[in-house]
């Protein structure tokens, strides 16, 4: 896909051989689940997306640790206990992906609870942990990135706070995040942005936002409803480097019509320009130079072309790699 096609986008998943599952390489066929998984009925599992980028130094895996640490975070908060701790998954990944021989790829966490007793109530059932790893592309289009994207404000809103816990990454949750993407496409648009249940800025269906307003960029807090993204967190830090004043607090909905920028953020998105909302173009309708800018000094930092000096990158093909990020 194109930004301007989106009914669909140039992700295409390539299949890879072996998945990891308790413990054990299996065969990707062999990764199958009851019918009668609770996570299937309920929505009762927590997953996280990671990328493998192949840098001038290797394949490196962009912030392993903190990822795995989301992980177990979205796990407590559902009462799931995993069976692994953070060097055992970060060691799985690596093992993941050096099994199926990639260079670069994604990597898909997945804890969930299995078959067990009937009902809502999981506490019985078994908790299953498997790590998959594939090739997969840019996640709004492989022009996205340079071009941006049309998206619209969702009819769908953000839970409130006293509903599900927007703080996990877990697969119930995104049931809103489905309805979102589907609104948005089928109504011709990439991305559908949401507002919290208070009428502000939220995030995508699977990003968050940042906006650039009155030389300074904005994001919506976490309680605002927001998944607290690493890639977010990387923006802010390598905002606040270059000098631009980041200000987290709760957005207007029309602040994004009068932004000079707009992009959004995630692993799978990275650092993706928003050129409309709602047809009201941002600012030029073009990717803006703050933006521009940003993006740069990701792309040399997850490609290896400067220095590792924030220790987010752990090498696949080394040794003594478990445990490199702080």
């Amino acid at each position: 896909m194109t930004s301007g096609d989106p009914g669909a986008y140039s992700g295409r998943m390539v299949k890879a051989s072996l998945v990891w599952h308790n413990g054990k390489m299996i065969a990707w066929e062999d990764a199958t689940v009851h019918v009668l998984a609770h996570a299937l009925h309920y929505g009762t599992s927590v997953f996280e997306g990671i990328r493998c980028y192949r840098t001038q130094r290797g394949s490196e895996v962009l912030r392993l640790r903190d990822h795995m640490r989301r992980l177990h975070q979205s796990a407590k908060i559902y009462r799931m206990e995993i069976p692994y701790d953070l060097d055992e998954l970060q060691t799985a990944s690596l093992e993941t992906i050096r099994a199926n021989r990639l260079e670069h790829c994604y990597i898909r966490p997945l804890v969930f609870r299995g078959v067990g007793p009937a009902g809502v109530n999981p506490l019985k059932n078994p908790v299953e942990s498997y790590i998959l790893a594939w090739e997969w592309g840019k996640y709004l289009g492989d022009d996205a990135i340079e071009s941006g994207v049309d998206v619209c404000i969702s009819s769908w809103r953000r839970a409130a706070p006293d509903t599900f816990p927007t703080m996990a990454k877990a697969g119930g949750n995104y049931l809103s995040s489905s309805l979102v993407k589907m609104e948005a496409v089928l109504d011709g648009y990439s991305e559908g942005i949401t507002l919290d249940s208070q009428g502000f800025l939220s995030e995508g269906s699977g990003e968050n936002v940042f906006l650039f307003w009155r030389d300074k960029l904005w994001t919506p807090p976490v309680a605002n409803a927001i998944l607290p993204g690493i890639t977010r967190d990387i923006v802010i830090t390598l905002a606040q480097e270059a000098g631009i004043e980041v200000v987290e607090q709760q957005i207007p909905r029309e602040m994004l019509y009068l932004a000079d920028e707009v992009f959004m953020t995630g692993t799978a998105a990275e650092i993706t320009p928003v050129r409309s909302i709602d047809h009201v173009p941002v600012g030029s309708g073009t990717r803006g130079p703050v933006t521009a800018r940003l993006q740069q000094v990701f792309f040399e930092y997850v490609e290896g072309s400067v220095d590792d000096r924030f220790n987010w990158m752990t090498p696949v093909y080394s040794e003594h790699t478990v445990g490199h990020e702080v």
